[in-house]
This record gives C-alpha cells, sequence and structure tokens, in this order.
C-alpha cells in the first residue's frame, strides 16, 4: 500500500459534512460551561474583582479566582460570556509587559549589537576566533519578524470532570502525553488515573502542544472546584489571540566576508529570539541556518544566539523556528548570488557541490525542471527560489510573483520534495498546499503587536488569513527515495516567505528586511512595507 493511491485520508467524508465531532460540539449531562478573564497584559496578576453584577445574569452558577483570571461557570455559552463580561477587575501590572512592540524591536536590535547584558550562547563556531574582526569585502544583513498567532478556526477548548483521583478529559490535544502529567499534577493524582480522550481539533499548527499544557490545566483547576460535574471551557477568538504562545518575535543579523569568487568565506550570525524551551538550549532560534550546507565550505563561522527573557508567552508554531531562519539564510544566499552576477539556482548548486549535499543538488536539478526556471516569463513577473531542510525533510519551492501596486501576486508555486519514502503521495501534496497557503498568509499579513503590553490583533479583521482569490496554483513532485519517511506537515510552511522575497528581489531591485510583506492599516487596506 505505501505509495499507492490507496493510502487516504479516513476524515474527509465527515469533514466535508459537518459530521465530524470537535471538542465544541462535545455535551455531557450536568455539563458547565466555563469562561475565564484574563489579565489584558502578559505578567499581569488579579488584584481584587467584585462577582456581584456576574453573578445577577441568568444561568451563571459560578465565579471564582484561579491562577490565571477568574473563572465564571453557567449553563450556557452565551450566560458565561456575559457573567464575565460584567465582572469588576482590577490587575496588579506591576510586572507586566508594558513596552510596545517598536520597542521590543529596538531592545532586541541592541541585544544584538551587544548593547545589552544579556551573554550569548554559541550555536555555531569553526574556524578563527570569534574575536577575529571581518575584513575586505564584507556584506551585512538584518531581518525582523514580528510575534505570529496560531489563529485556527476551533479556538481553545476543553472538557474535564474531576472526580476524587480520577480526571476524564476531551480535547484536541496535541500532546496528549504532556496534557495527561500536567494535567495529573494540577488534580493531585497520578498519570495513569487521568484518562484524555483525543479527538480532532480544529486547527492547532503547534498551539495545543505547548510544554505547559496553558488551557488543559485552567480546565482541571476549574472543574476541581467543581468536582463531580463536567466543565467545558471555551476561550473566545479574542482571548484564542490575544493571550500569547506566539511564534516568537526575532532579530537575525548577518555579516559575511565574500571571497574573490563571490562566495562565502566567512559567516557571523547573531540571533536573538525567546526560547521555547526556557530549560533547555535554545536551539530552535537557529534551526535551518546550523549546519547548513552554505556555511559548510565557509573557513569561518561564528554562530551567537542571544535569549531574552521576558513575560511575553511563546510557543511553536508550525515549522517552528524554521519560519524565520528559512527566510534569513535563503534570501541572504539570493542577495549575495546576485551581487556576485550569478543565476541564483547556479550559485546554490555550486554552494551544495562544495558540501557534497547530494540530496539538495537532486532537489534543485529537479526543481528548475519542473519550474522551467530558464524559460522566459510573461512580461512583469518573475520567479523566486528557496530551498530548506525541517524535519528531516528537504522542500524546494519556486514562486511566480508580479507587483501591482507594489503588493505581491503570486500565481504559481512549484515544489519539489525530498521526504524519503513517500507513503501517501496525496498527503505529501496536500501538506505542501495547506503549508504554502498558512507561510504565505503569514508572509502576507502576519503579526501580532502590542502597544503598551496590550496585543492589538484581536480577530481576523485586524489578522487577515490569505483569502482564496490569493492562493497560487500549487504544484507538487516528490523525489524518489528509500530513505526512512521524514516530516511533511511543516516543511512546506518555510520556503514560501523567502521564494516570494526573491522574486520580489528579482523585479524591484529591493531586498525584504522584515516580515510581513504588506503593512496593515485598517482604515486604508494593506500596503507594501518599507
Amino acid at each position: 500500500m505505501i505509495g499507492t493511491e490507496r493510502v487516504r485520508r479516513k476524515d474527509s467524508l465527515p469533514k466535508s459534512t459537518g459530521t465530524q465531532i470537535y471538542t465544541q460540539d462535545i455535551q455531557r449531562p450536568d455539563v458547565l460551561v466555563a469562561m475565564v478573564a484574563h489579565s489584558p497584559r502578559f505578567g499581569g496578576k488579579l488584584l481584587r474583582f467584585d462577582a456581584s453584577d456576574a453573578l445577577k445574569v441568568k444561568g451563571v452558577s459560578h465565579v471564582f479566582a484561579i491562577e490565571t483570571g477568574v473563572a465564571v461557570l453557567a449553563e450556557t455559552t452565551f450566560a458565561a460570556k456575559r457573567g464575565r463580561d460584567a465582572l469588576r477587575i482590577e490587575w496588579d501590572d506591576g510586572e507586566a509587559e508594558m513596552r510596545s512592540s517598536h520597542d521590543l524591536v529596538a531592545y532586541f536590535r541592541d541585544v544584538a549589537a551587544g548593547r545589552t547584558d544579556i551573554e550569548p550562547s554559541s550555536f555555531q563556531s569553526t574556524g578563527q576566533s570569534p574575536e577575529t574582526p571581518f575584513d575586505g569585502d564584507v556584506v551585512e544583513f538584518a531581518f525582523d519578524f514580528p510575534y505570529l498567532a496560531h489563529a485556527p478556526m476551533e479556538t481553545l477548548d476543553c472538557v474535564a470532570k474531576v472526580d476524587g483521583w480520577d480526571v476524564a478529559i476531551t480535547s484536541g490535544a496535541h500532546l496528549a502525553t504532556v496534557d495527561q502529567v500536567q494535567a495529573a499534577l494540577t488534580a493531585r493524582t497520578i498519570p495513569g488515573r487521568v484518562d484524555i480522550e483525543v479527538i480532532p481539533a480544529g486547527g492547532s499548527f503547534g498551539r495545543r502542544g505547548g510544554m505547559s499544557s496553558d488551557y488543559v490545566v485552567e480546565c482541571v483547576r476549574i472543574a476541581k472546584r467543581v468536582e463531580g460535574r463536567p466543565v467545558k471551557l471555551i476561550w473566545s477568538r479574542e482571548d484564542d489571540m490575544r493571550l500569547g504562545y506566539f511564534r516568537p518575535m526575532s532579530h537575525h543579523r548577518v555579516w559575511v566576508q565574500v571571497g574573490a569568487d563571490g562566495f562565502p568565506e566567512r559567516w557571523r550570525f547573531h540571533s536573538v529570539c525567546q526560547n521555547l524551551l526556557p530549560l533547555a538550549p535554545n536551539f530552535t532560534a537557529t534551526e535551518g541556518i546550523a549546519d547548513s550546507p552554505n556555511l559548510s565550505s565557509a573557513t569561518t563561522v561564528d554562530g551567537k544566539i542571544f535569549t531574552p527573557s521576558f513575560p511575553v508567552t511563546v510557543g511553536f508554531w508550525r515549522s517552528v523556528g524554521n519560519s524565520h531562519t528559512a527566510m534569513v539564510m535563503e534570501h541572504v544566499v539570493d542577495q549575495l548570488a546576485r551581487r556576485a552576477a550569478q543565476d541564483p539556482a547556479s550559485y546554490r548548486r555550486a554552494l551544495y557541490q562544495k558540501a557534497g549535499d547530494t540530496r539538495r543538488i537532486a532537489v534543485l536539478d529537479e526543481l528548475c525542471a519542473r519550474a522551467g526556471w530558464d524559460t522566459p516569463l510573461d512580461a512583469g513577473w518573475a520567479r523566486g527560489m528557496a530551498i530548506h531542510q525541517a524535519f528531516g525533510t528537504i522542500v524546494g519551492q519556486v514562486a511566480e510573483v508580479r507587483l501591482l501596486d507594489g503588493r505581491p501576486i503570486v500565481r504559481r508555486v512549484v515544489a519539489v520534495v525530498d521526504c524519503g519514502i513517500a507513503v501517501s503521495p496525496n498527503q505529501i501534496a496536500a501538506q505542501m498546499e495547506g503549508g504554502i497557503g498558512f507561510g504565505l498568509s503569514a508572509a502576507f499579513y502576519g503579526a501580532i503587536t502590542l502597544k503598551e503590553g496590550l496585543v492589538q490583533e484581536t480577530n481576523f479583521d485586524r489578522y487577515p488569513v490569505l483569502r482564496m482569490n490569493e492562493m497560487p496554483a500549487v504544484e507538487t513532485y516528490i523525489i524518489m527515495s528509500d530513505k526512512k519517511p521524514t516530516g511533511m506537515g511543516e516543511p512546506g510552511v518555510a520556503p514560501i516567505a523567502p521564494a516570494v522575497a526573491n522574486a520580489i528581489l528579482a523585479l524591484s531591485g529591493k531586498p525584504t528586511q522584515r516580515l510581513p510583506f504588506l503593512k496593515g492599516d485598517m482604515n486604508a487596506g494593506f500596503s507594501i512595507a518599507s
């Protein structure tokens, strides 16, 4: 069956007919619906609250404080929301994040320049001493990336019941084993007494896979207070987008000393990014850059990670660190190629040959053939290329782009993938198409911004996703392989932003130094970012 048309999804019919059951659909006898009032600022704490008006709302049965805010329980979702809206709350912002996004961007740039007391860690160090200054023909690059929300169609939700030592949970879990342990700690029981019914989620993209299991823990805490009754916790769209575990914002500064042949002789990276796993090395900040074949022929690689810590919560986001490192590496390579007056595909081929990376060469050759890289395009159109490895899978993409009043229009994306043995070709194509749509949404529009610590994008009016008419035609081609199967859910996301950026570079001669491409103005629509 492997590699044949017989390997197909089992949930297409119920998802197409609306019969698929999600956590939002779960009903239990005697269930209470819970909503929580959270601090509007990261790091804010509850000072005091008045529940008298909330308790007057018909259907509201309980109001009490929990570690993350004030929980309101009611017979219906509408009553729970009305009760929450009626709360009078004072928050303590003494330890809250009060800066705006532009303040954080400036701070990250200062960190990368060594103007703060944050000590870096090394992610790659070869050749000369890191303190040795670069000389000769040195090119400098800088990139800024914003926070990104996951914004799935189904907001965070969970159903839990605590009955003595026993805990029963129903949820679209992403890391069910982690949720089980965290729920046990919260309910003061053992993991073996926590039963988790895992059902499909209406989108996750990493948000339901946090190591803190924040929304599951919140639901179990509430259920423990009304022991014996099931509780259905629902986060509103605004809760879901405002309360974090975002893809972290980051800043990358890159210096390249170029040789007489136009290829890099020395690389230096300063990457600034919060850590997704605070008790572990901050490796996700530079995954996709560390040990890249583009670095292998250089005499010196000096790579440093700076890890600031502050209250804004961050977490896994589809393709994780690759969501920004692919843009850094692939857009730098294109600029170096054009600076050396070389074709970007030929320049990459030479880098891969220096590194002995035959898999990337095969992907590159197939990509050029399938995309018609050397053939002419209609007037006003250009092609951009990016090739990136994530989760063991190499993905190459070519995007056909034009600029309409400065706004990029993408009509076609050709993708070539080496994911080892292709178990389900249809699913590989589907994941590539979905990943490209997800990646384009972020590249065009995605940005969570803070104003004095308050998130400004709380719904799809300010955080738009790609519309159907903006989605390009996608062609997916699979490299035949006998190597073990590797990931396909995330690798399609990372290359699309640099592929589009490289096409824009070919059209305009202007590099992209920040994402998203389009800067939002709620009154005037979206315009090309400076």
